[in-house]
């Protein structure tokens, strides 16, 4: 049976070369089929049966948001015929509609999110009501059930949702087409590891199926180079070090675990943001811009800032849906206001703030995955913000009687050297094998620090040799230069775009041999899985 493992495999490529040429000969009407057809081909070679669970998701929403805009269409009408001067009459009949609304978007909500949380949660929830039971010596014992659960599925839920609540908020209209939805839910380059896109970002274009474009073709393939290059010489290279030392962390020193962390959150970054770029140039050469997931994450001078930019879309999802939703409900709007007078403009709106953030990670820290080191990766990141924002009047005092210039370039240096290493520690609990492991291998780096592991040469025996290292650290340098200059708006691909095609082809082949010299494939190596695709 045919299968496509990642992104990064030689059966996908074979996989989009066919739909790109499928695609390219047929018209308008074809070429839609054929994007919603490999969309379904891709994801039942990668989930199989579970393909279901996306089909059933699909026809959900469309049902869900026909029946959302059929109440808000009768409500339309039932106020054409109110007098325009009976107000009191309009509210109860909005009052009413909204009521009704409310009640279908609570019903859609809780059926897809239940979902979600029956096939990725039941299991850790269980384990620790068990825990519960027997450390309380209570006579219960829940018999866990087992549920395979379809890569992606977090992604296409979170569109799901967001595709309702867009709905909902008459921000756009319920599709009355079940294909074109169908398209944007399950469009293949995304839906394994997003981004999580919003219907008016993708939907249009999908169902325009242009022909495809000589500029977005090239653009779409610089693109998906750059992601390989990531992926294949970093990611794959970097691996085995990583898994080794976090496995067996009390056999090396406080060094090697520091340098384990470091080589964790670039394989960590390479990975998804490799994806990224994979997925957005295959998308680009269909004429389909999606959102940027990733704008430069290690250049934030703090965490809040470095949320912003990594994985962008997840967090404008619990921005737009969750955050402002609780923090201008009635309930934290009324605290708020009791707040200020007895806290100041400063804490005040703060409490209010910090139970809509705390609310945001810790759906953010399970959203990566059932198990307490993510719900402490969530709240590492809240306790982080919160201080931030708490604290920011303090630390432009001290700056202040310092005489330190907060926007000169020394300053803004040591808050991205502080935001790298504050994110590294986040990332450390977060790859543990639970809390306490984590917490292990954290005092480690300190108690244990020695560097003969690079006197003795043992750093070189854990899958990567001098070369090895060698190589990560120009692959990574390259990125980071080509990071700084996209920083300070220098447009890369557009500048070799406008090269005469002999300077073009030449950048393109030496990328291309970069990538098979030094990719790290073959006897020795084994590809990683998509890292974010079972988050």
């Amino acid at each position: 049976m045919f299968t496509i493992e990642t992104y990064f495999s030689l059966q996908f490529l074979l996989f989009l070369t066919a739909t790109i040429l499928l695609y390219e000969i047929l018209p308008q009407r074809g070429r839609r089929l054929i994007l919603l057809l490999s969309s379904y081909v891709f994801f039942y070679s990668i989930s199989r049966k579970l393909v279901l669970y996306l089909i059933m998701s699909t026809f959900s929403i469309h049902h869900f948001g026909l029946w959302l805009a059929d109440s808000q269409n009768e409500c339309k009408t039932a106020l054409a015929g109110i007098d325009k001067k009976d107000r009191d009459k309009k509210k109860e009949i909005n009052a009413l509609y909204l009521k009704k609304q409310r009640r279908i978007m609570a019903f859609a909500v809780l059926l897809h999110i239940g979902v979600l949380l029956v096939l990725k949660y039941s299991g850790f929830a269980i384990t620790n009501l068990n825990s519960f039971f027997h450390l309380v010596k209570a006579p219960l014992h829940i018999r866990m059930r087992r549920f395979w659960v379809p890569i992606g599925i977090s992604f296409y839920t979170l569109q799901a949702v967001s595709y309702l609540f867009d709905v909902y908020r008459q921000k756009i209209s319920a599709d009355r087409s079940l294909l074109r939805l169908a398209m944007f839910m399950s469009f293949f380059p995304q839906i394994m590891e997003g981004p999580i896109c919003r219907y008016s970002d993708t939907s249009e274009e999908l169902w325009n199926a242009k022909r495809i474009e000589y500029s977005n073709f090239i653009a779409g393939l610089q693109r998906i180079l750059y992601g390989l290059m990531k992926k294949i010489v970093v990611v794959d290279r970097i691996d085995p070090l990583v898994k080794e030392v976090f496995a067996n962390y009390g056999a090396y020193d406080g060094l090697l675990i520091a340098v384990a962390a470091i080589f964790y959150t670039i394989e960590l970054y390479c990975d998804f943001s490799g994806t990224m770029d994979l997925v957005i140039g295959t998308a680009q050469i269909f004429g389909v811009d999606m959102p940027e997931n990733f704008k430069r994450p290690f250049f934030s001078r703090s965490i809040s800032e470095f949320w912003k930019r990594w994985h962008v879309t997840l967090g404008t999802f619990f921005k737009d849906y969750v955050f402002f939703p609780l923090s201008m409900s009635k309930p934290l709007k009324k605290l708020t206001s009791k707040a200020r007078k007895k806290l100041g403009n400063h804490f005040g709106p703060l409490l209010a703030g910090a139970i809509a953030l705390f609310t945001v990670w810790l759906f953010n820290g399970l959203w990566h995955g059932a198990g307490w080191n993510y719900i402490f990766f969530g709240m590492f990141h809240f306790t982080l913000i919160l201080m931030g924002s708490a604290f920011e009047p303090l630390f432009v005092k001290i700056t202040q009687k310092l005489h330190i210039k907060r926007t000169s370039k020394p300053y803004k240096c040591f808050q991205i050297i502080r935001t790298s290493i504050l994110v590294v520690i986040g990332e450390l609990f977060f790859r543990a094998e639970g809390i306490r492991t984590g917490l292990k291998m954290f005092s480690r780096i300190f108690t244990k620090f020695s560097i003969s592991s690079v006197k003795s040469g043992k750093i070189f025996e854990l899958g990567l040799d001098r070369a090895d290292f060698i190589i990560i650290g120009v692959t990574v340098l390259l990125i980071f230069v080509i990071s700084v200059l996209q920083e300070r708006g220098v447009h890369i691909r557009e500048s070799i775009g406008k090269r005469n095609l002999a300077v073009q082809f030449a950048f393109y082949y030496a990328l291309i041999m970069f990538i098979i010299v030094f990719g790290a494939y073959g006897q020795g190596y084994f590809p990683v899985d998509p890292m974010y695709a079972v988050f």
